[in-house]
């Protein structure tokens, strides 16, 4: 059985390229042998395709798009039935092809056909029959212990990891805050020096304005005491000169 896959291989959609190569990529993961049909260079196997695709699976307008996938001349299904049936691990049911031994499909058959038989599920089933927990799971009971084991390893790793972070953010904000609180420092020891210096350059502009005005009142005082000299020369002067008046005129 050949499994048919018909793509458009110059397809202008961006979708349509992206749901074959999805199609062609997973069958190729599965390495299920497949057949590449091109009807975008060859009308005979747009045709068949087109006729060939279930009327109840056509589209509105009647013409299914790429990708369609046929297992000989049956048909599978489109894209869409395509990834239904992957996420539901039924790819090779869908296909038609028997699933190979130990795939996830092929175990969900087993169980089916278990559940099918009803005498062999009862046995399985009956709770009567006390089975050793050992011998009811074999290895998978001991991989279970082995996970749990280690999912316990791994959360006292995760505990440990945990609170050398915690002590590590600790330690960071710590030093964030002594950062701080010596930046905050720094700027009250600045501000406090430029209010000191301000303090001095205030008292040193008060103690030369008192000086200039000291100088000021003593050149004052001087100017006084000079207009009070002349003042008192003149007045002498002027006796002088009438008393010397008084003299000539007795003379005469």
């Amino acid at each position: 059985m050949v499994i048919k896959v018909f793509l458009a291989s110059s397809s202008g959609s961006t979708a349509i390229k992206k749901k074959q190569q999805d199609v062609v990529g997973f069958l190729e993961a599965l390495k299920v042998d497949y057949a590449q049909l091109d009807i975008a260079c060859n009308e005979e196997n747009r045709m068949w395709m087109r006729q060939n695709v279930p009327e109840d699976k056509k589209p509105a307008n009647g013409i299914p798009l790429p990708p369609q996938i046929f297992n000989e001349e049956g048909y599978c299904g489109d894209y869409d039935t395509f990834f239904d049936a992957k996420e539901d691990n039924s790819v090779y049911a869908f296909l038609g092809l028997p699933p190979p031994p130990g795939s996830k499909e092929a175990e969900q058959a087993d169980k089916a056909h278990i559940v099918e038989n009803g005498n062999h599920a009862e046995e399985i089933l009956d709770d009567s029959i006390e089975v050793p927990v050992e011998e009811r799971n074999g290895d998978a009971h001991v991989e279970e212990e082995q996970a749990e084991e280690a999912d316990e390893e791994e959360g006292e790793g995760g505990e440990e990891e945990a609170e050398e972070e915690a002590a590590n953010d600790e330690a960071t904000e710590e030093e964030t805050a002594g950062d701080e609180a010596l930046a905050e420092e720094e700027e009250e020891a600045v501000g406090e020096t430029d209010e000191a210096q301000a303090e001095e350059e205030e008292q040193e502009e008060e103690d030369l304005q008192s000086e200039e005005e000291e100088e000021l009142r003593q050149l004052e005082e001087q100017d006084d005491e000079g207009s009070e000299e002349e003042e008192e020369a003149d007045v002498q002067e002027e006796e002088e000169e009438d008393l010397e008046e008084t003299q000539e005129e007795e003379a005469e």
